[in-house]
């Protein structure tokens, strides 16, 4: 509990969003949660991305376990299991309130119980796992049969939470997101932030120093039936913007929706564009183009982003356990237009380009593209429809 309050006493509480924390309720119900760390390397073109995922963490369930997961540099993938939930851990509160931290073990320490460790003890007592924080994250994994490593340790200084700088960040998914009625729940956690340090990727050192890093997470009782993810914060001469976007098809009690949201931080503003405020729409392929566009009575903007890599393979959890579902790149390339309404006509805002882009396809069926135009959601007891997708 020290080292949490030294968390939470060394960051703003406008950089903590809203389920920064654990959801777990201890019940035995079907549940995951997932976790995902990003660094980017643009002098290098490369990219680190680190997804961490708990399944029915009450132990003695056919899926109960974790995993760590690892994209790396020309998308190349590395992944370890954790079979004994006991060796996780997780600050949480009520609704997933309270800062973030986590980790897992792979095997168990008698005198020891898991728990954020100071760096320094982490690598003297851990032989194999993970834990971060909202401004530490490192780990050291080994696979046993291809003989494969990764070892990292990095300091993050978070810049845009999710929301208007200086105010209380938002959650993602708006105000009912808190309620247990959309599944999966979808938080942006650090939307742009700075990651100085080093990973060891297979025996190669990659050293960093402010380099741009993103961190979200997700959970709930099962992914979406269907969902596609656009994000990047490293644009070519734009150092302060990050770009999220994303759009799925998921369960709301007894019936099926499908939603989008795009969410724009630029030099200290927030452009929001969901189903609360904005009309939007999206035509995605299979593999290899994504197209959204959003209005409101204030802004558009549009997203070109395309992909000619074949992708790779990622497990994600489901009703059958962690399986190989969805597809990423971490190569992709991106336009960005956004503009702003006003008496004489539009405004430019902005234009921007990468080709660092994270992007995702993921459930199905995917035979065809995938297009939907969407209205803006009426209010629902003065709350906004919120978005649980990704």
């Amino acid at each position: 509990m020290g080292l949490q309050n030294w968390v939470m006493n060394t960051l703003p509480s406008t950089l903590i969003t809203p389920h920064s924390g654990y959801h777990w309720d201890g019940s035995q119900r079907r549940f995951f949660e997932g976790w995902y760390y990003r660094v980017t390397l643009p002098e290098l073109d490369q990219t680190f991305a680190f997804m961490y995922s708990i399944e029915d963490p009450i132990g003695g369930q056919p899926y109960s376990g974790g995993a760590a997961q690892i994209l790396g540099p020309e998308d190349t993938y590395f992944c370890r299991t954790f079979a004994d939930v006991r060796q996780f851990w997780s600050w949480g509160a009520p609704a997933g309130m309270g800062p973030l931290g986590l980790g897992h073990w792979s095997r168990g320490i008698p005198s020891l119980k898991p728990q954020l460790l100071a760096p320094d003890e982490f690598d003297r007592q851990i032989n194999q796992g993970y834990q971060g924080t909202h401004t530490w994250h490192q780990g050291h994994l080994r696979d046993p049969g291809t003989g494969q490593t990764a070892h990292w340790a990095y300091r993050i200084q978070p810049i845009y939470a999710w929301g208007e700088v200086g105010k209380t960040p938002r959650s993602t998914a708006g105000l009912l997101s808190f309620l247990p009625i959309f599944e999966p729940g979808w938080q942006v956690m650090m939307a742009h932030g700075w990651a100085t340090g080093w990973v060891d990727w297979q025996g190669q050192r990659f050293v960093f120093e402010n380099a741009p890093a993103y961190a979200e997470k997700n959970w709930g009782g099962a992914f979406p039936q269907k969902w596609f993810w656009i994000n990047c914060n490293c644009f070519e001469n734009q150092p302060d913007l990050a770009l999220t976007a994303a759009a799925g098809r998921r369960g709301v009690l007894w019936w099926m929706e499908s939603v989008g949201l795009i969410g724009i931080h630029h030099r200290g503003q927030f452009y929001e564009f969901a189903p609360w405020n904005s009309e939007v729409s999206w035509s995605v392929t299979p593999w290899g183009e994504w197209t959204m566009t959003a209005r409101n009575s204030e802004y558009a903007v549009e997203i070109w982003a395309s992909c000619d890599r074949n992708g790779t393979p990622l497990r994600a959890p489901t009703q059958n356990g962690l399986i190989f579902i969805c597809k990423d790149t971490m190569h992709g390339r991106v336009t960005l237009t956004l503009k702003r309404y006003h008496q004489q006509g539009t405004t430019l805002l902005l234009k921007a380009h990468s080709h660092l882009c994270g992007l995702e396809v993921g459930g199905g069926p995917w035979q065809t593209a995938w297009i939907a135009e969407e209205a803006m959601s009426p209010p629902l007891d003065a709350a906004p429809w919120g978005l649980a997708a990704t």
